[in-house]
C-alpha cells in the first residue's frame, strides 16, 4: 500500500497551460475535522483505511497541506443551462489539485470541492456547506455499488468557518475523484469562443488520455463521440431503471466519462412519479425524471455542435439518430433482468408500462414493490390499489419468467434493499450538523452493500414518513 505522503501525481490536464486552467492556491478550513471516509474510494489510490486515521489526512483535505507535486488548478468550461448557453462556467468552488497513478497505472484526478473562490467563482465564496458535500458523498459512494456509473468520493471535512446560503451554515470540503475531470462545456468553451487551436488541443487531449483506442480509427474525434453517447446513453437507462433523479443536466454537468456527475439536487424516486421533479428551481420541470433521455440526447447534440470543425454535420446527425434507440434497447435490458424475464419478447413493452402505470396511479414504492415481486413476496400486491388489475398483471408476469433454480438469486442481485432516500440523507445531515457523524458513516456502510438485506438495519428499507416524502433539493444542496 502507499502513504498519503508517497502518492505519485502526475499532472497532465495542468500541463495544457493557463488557456485551460488558472492557478489557485486552497482557501483552509479552520479547525476542520473529519466527517467521513471511504475505504472503496482510498483503495482505488492504493491507501488503506489507517490513511483516514491520520492528522496529515485532515489536513491535506481541508486544504490545510498541499502536497509538493501536486499543482491546484480551477478548470474553464461553459455550457448549457437549462438550455441557455453561458458563455464562462468554469471551477467555481473547486480545485483540480491533480492526478494520481496508481499501481495499476490508472490515473485519478483529485477535485477538492469548496476550496475558496476562484477567477470563475461569479461573485460566490468558493465554499461548500456540510449538506452539500454530505450529499455527494453519499451518492458518490451509493451510485457505484448500484452499478451505476459515477465520480467517487474519498472523504468529507468539516471546518468552523460560516458560509450563509438559505441561512447560516459552516463550511465544508469534499475530495471527489474521477479518470478525468472534462465536461461537455469544456469543448462548448473553445468552440463558441472560437479558439479552436485549443479545441483541437483538448479533443487531442481527452483522446489520448480517455479514448486511447480511439486513436486507431479511421476518424479518431467520431470515434471518441460515439463512445462518449454510448457511455452517456447507458448510465442514463441505469438511472432510468433504478429511479435515480440527477436534477440538474445541464451540459457543464456531463462528464466525457459517461459517468454521473456534479451532484445537485438529486434523488432517488421513493412512490413512482414517472414526472416527478427533484429540483426545486426546475419550475419547467426539464429535468423531471421522464425527460432525462431526452436532455441526454441533447446535451449530446451540444457536444456534436462542438465538435463540427472536425467532424462532418451529417455524419454527427447519423450517429446522434442512434442514440434513443440505444438508451432504450439498454434500460429495456435492465428492467428485464430485474423482473427476471430473459431476452425480449414483443409483449414485453406492454407489460413494463403497465406494471409502471398500476404504480404510477397507486403511488406505489418503485423500490420496495420491485423488490417485492423479485422475492416472489404476496405483499407486493398490498402496494397496488387496483387489485384485480394487478391480478391479471401478475399472471402475465409470472408466465413470462424464467422458470430456471438460479432466477430468483439473479433478480435480487439487481433489486436493492436499500437506497439512498432523501430522507435517510436528511436524517444523517441534521445529525451531522449537531457534530454527531455516526449516522453519515452508518448510512454510508449500508449502501455499501445495497442488494443484500443487513441484520438489524430494517428501518433503512422502509418508505419514507410523511415529512421525508418529495423533500425539496436546492441546487445549493
Amino acid at each position: 500500500m502507499t502513504s498519503l505522503a508517497d502518492l505519485h501525481f502526475d499532472n497532465r490536464f495542468a500541463r495544457l497551460g493557463d488557456t485551460f486552467s488558472t492557478r489557485v492556491v486552497p482557501e483552509p478550513l479552520t479547525n476542520p475535522r473529519l466527517v467521513v471516509s471511504s475505504a472503496e474510494a482510498m483503495a482505488l489510490l492504493d491507501l488503506d483505511t489507517s490513511a483516514a486515521q491520520a492528522d496529515i489526512f485532515t489536513e491535506l483535505f481541508a486544504g490545510r497541506q498541499i502536497w509538493s507535486a501536486a499543482e491546484p488548478r480551477a478548470m474553464v468550461y461553459s455550457g448549457h443551462q437549462f438550455g441557455v448557453y453561458n458563455p464562462q462556467l468554469g471551477d467555481g468552488r473547486g480545485l483540480l489539485l491533480g492526478e494520481v497513478v496508481n499501481a495499476q497505472g490508472e490515473y485519478w484526478d483529485l477535485h477538492l470541492k469548496g476550496a475558496g473562490s476562484t477567477p470563475y467563482s461569479r461573485m460566490g465564496d468558493g465554499r461548500a456547506v456540510l449538506r452539500s458535500s454530505i450529499r455527494e458523498f453519499l451518492a458518490s459512494e451509493a451510485l457505484p455499488a448500484l452499478g451505476i456509473p459515477s465520480s467517487r468520493a474519498l472523504c468529507v471535512t468539516v471546518g468552523d468557518d460560516p458560509v450563509y446560503r438559505e441561512r447560516q451554515e459552516r463550511a465544508a470540503m469534499l475530495l471527489r475523484m474521477a479518470p478525468s475531470h472534462i465536461r461537455f462545456g469544456h469543448f462548448e468553451y473553445f468552440y463558441y469562443t472560437r479558439q479552436h487551436d485549443a479545441l483541437r488541443q483538448l479533443i487531442d487531449f481527452t483522446l489520448q488520455t480517455c479514448y486511447p483506442h480511439c486513436q486507431q480509427d479511421a476518424e479518431p474525434v467520431l470515434a471518441m463521440f460515439r463512445e462518449v453517447a454510448r457511455r452517456t446513453m447507458h448510465m442514463v437507462a441505469r438511472w432510468q431503471a433504478y429511479g435515480f433523479c440527477h436534477g440538474v443536466m445541464n451540459t457543464d454537468n456531463m462528464s466525457i466519462l459517461g459517468i454521473t456527475f456534479d451532484f445537485g439536487p438529486y434523488a432517488f424516486l421513493d412512490d413512482y412519479d414517472a414526472g416527478h421533479i427533484c429540483n426545486h428551481s426546475d419550475h419547467a420541470g426539464r429535468y423531471a425524471f421522464n425527460r432525462q433521455p431526452a436532455i441526454a440526447h441533447w446535451n449530446l447534440a451540444c457536444l456534436a455542435q462542438a465538435l463540427t470543425p472536425y467532424v462532418e454535420v451529417d455524419t454527427l446527425k447519423a450517429e446522434l439518430a442512434t442514440l434513443m434507440p440505444l438508451h432504450d434497447a439498454e434500460y429495456r435490458r435492465l428492467m428485464n433482468a430485474r423482473l427476471g424475464w430473459a431476452g425480449e419478447q414483443p409483449e414485453d413493452e406492454q407489460l413494463r408500462a403497465q406494471l409502471l402505470q398500476l404504480m404510477q396511479d397507486s403511488a406505489s414504492d418503485y423500490h420496495i414493490t420491485l423488490r417485492l415481486l423479485a422475492e416472489d413476496d404476496p405483499r407486493a400486491r398490498d402496494q397496488i390499489i387496483d387489485r384485480p388489475a394487478f391480478d391479471n398483471w401478475l399472471h402475465l408476469h409470472q408466465a413470462r419468467q424464467s422458470i430456471d433454480t438460479s432466477a430468483m438469486a439473479g433478480r435480487l442481485a439487481c433489486n436493492p434493499v436499500y437506497v439512498l432516500r432523501n430522507y435517510l440523507a436528511q436524517q444523517a445531515i441534521e445529525a451531522a450538523e449537531q457534530n454527531d457523524f455516526s449516522e453519515v458513516r452508518r448510512l454510508h456502510q449500508i449502501l455499501r452493500h445495497p442488494f443484500t438485506a443487513q441484520p438489524g438495519q430494517e428501518a433503512y428499507a422502509t418508505p419514507p414518513p410523511d415529512w421525508g416524502r418529495r423533500l425539496e433539493i436546492s441546487c445549493s444542496s
